[in-house]
């Protein structure tokens, strides 16, 4: 039997708050990427987009299983942990999932 590769996508566009800088920009987005790597260390996670807006972070995260129910499962939860920061708001959250076949 062969095993079954799965790769999970999630894209996270944020909104920041009272950020007037650049600086304070990775400020608030390096700790949550910093969060998200220590709750989940599969994980791979960067900033991925936005990198020149004070305000708007694009937020790449990725990971791999040998299930698609994991895969899922993981990325709602990074989700979730990005959406119940008060620092920012989740404008919107695009989750792709990649298999054998794709």
């Amino acid at each position: 039997m062969i095993a079954q590769l799965f790769v999970g996508a999630l894209t996270l566009d944020v909104l920041l708050g009272d950020v007037r800088s650049l600086k304070q920009k990775r400020s608030v987005v390096r700790p949550v990427i910093a969060e998200i790597q220590r709750r989940f260390p599969g994980v791979a996670v960067a900033e991925t987009g936005d990198q020149d807006l004070h305000r708007r972070a694009e937020i790449g995260i990725a990971v791999v299983s040998g299930s698609a129910a994991n895969c899922t499962q993981v990325l709602d939860q990074c989700e979730n942990l990005v959406a119940g920061r008060p620092e920012l708001e989740l404008l919107s959250a695009r989750q792709r999932l990649f298999g054998d076949d794709d």
